[in-house]
């Protein structure tokens, strides 16, 4: 697959996720600056985490009037997969192309963890069908403003709908106020628009897809995009990170590809 990585001024994520897509997985990704409309030629686009125009304003709130923004609200109408990381995800609430909006956190300060836990609420999707509904993922969050919000009626289709895609929780999977460190509405931590096409979670997948980052939960949401539904059955205790193409030693085997269009 070929990934669009997109970049805002202020995005910071963007490398990491092009790393992992290109050097983890072995598949293609080129960045593409904001004022780029041409996304035909990729598979998946990505809205990585950062201070889009310094959150100004308020977060993706510039961002959204990007030129990019309307060829992915055309891309994810085509059936292809668009997913917002942190500040992507901001992005894609204030586009429209997600419901609700993402407030100042609870305590009112930013909040950076290494192992936040989420819990996967519906796996029949392409971004998380190789996880296990129930599932307990290790990713890192930080953000300022990562408090989702809608009014109750928007609350309720989603949740009626299975458009809540994780929830924060404990280390044991239950959903404690504790956990919700930032004060979303139920615990959200991601949805995904009613088509299936547009996923938007505040926890970094790119920043727990190796080993050495103590945590490979991340490459479950990667490798769900790049392999086809049913295709791969998850593989327990390893957090996903080694699959069908791993070599006799348990090592990932990657296909030599490009490097991304830095």
């Amino acid at each position: 697959m070929h990934f669009g990585i997109l970049v805002f001024p202020g995005t910071n994520c963007e490398r990491d996720c092009a790393h992992v897509v290109s050097d983890v997985l072995g598949h293609s990704a080129s960045l593409v600056w904001h004022q780029e409309t041409d996304l035909s030629n990729f598979d998946a686009v990505v809205l990585p985490g950062g201070f889009a125009h310094g959150d100004y304003l308020r977060t993706g709130a510039i961002a959204r009037f990007s030129p990019v923004m309307e060829s992915v609200a055309q891309f994810a109408s085509l059936g292809k997969p668009v997913i917002g990381i942190c500040n992507g995800f901001q992005i894609l609430c204030e586009a429209g192309l997600l419901p609700g909006v993402l407030r100042r956190n609870r305590e009112q300060h930013f909040i950076c963890r290494v192992n936040a836990a989420v819990r996967v609420e519906n796996n029949a999707n392409r971004f998380l069908h190789l996880t296990r509904l129930g599932q307990v993922l290790r990713m890192p969050i930080r953000h300022g403003e990562g408090s989702y919000y809608a009014d109750a009626e928007t609350i309720a289709r989603l949740e009626a709908n299975g458009q809540v895609l994780l929830r924060y929780c404990d280390a044991s999977g239950a959903g404690t106020e504790a956990a919700n460190s930032n004060g979303s509405v139920n615990g959200i931590a991601g949805i995904s628009n009613e088509d299936g096409t547009v996923f938007g979670l505040m926890p970094h997948p790119e920043a727990a897809s190796e080993p050495i980052l103590g945590s490979v939960d991340g490459l479950l949401l990667f490798r769900s995009l790049v392999t086809q539904w049913g295709e791969v059955q998850p593989i327990s205790g390893d957090g996903g990170y080694f699959n069908t193409n791993a070599d006799e030693t348990g090592s990932l085997a990657i296909s030599p590809q490009a490097r991304p269009d830095f």
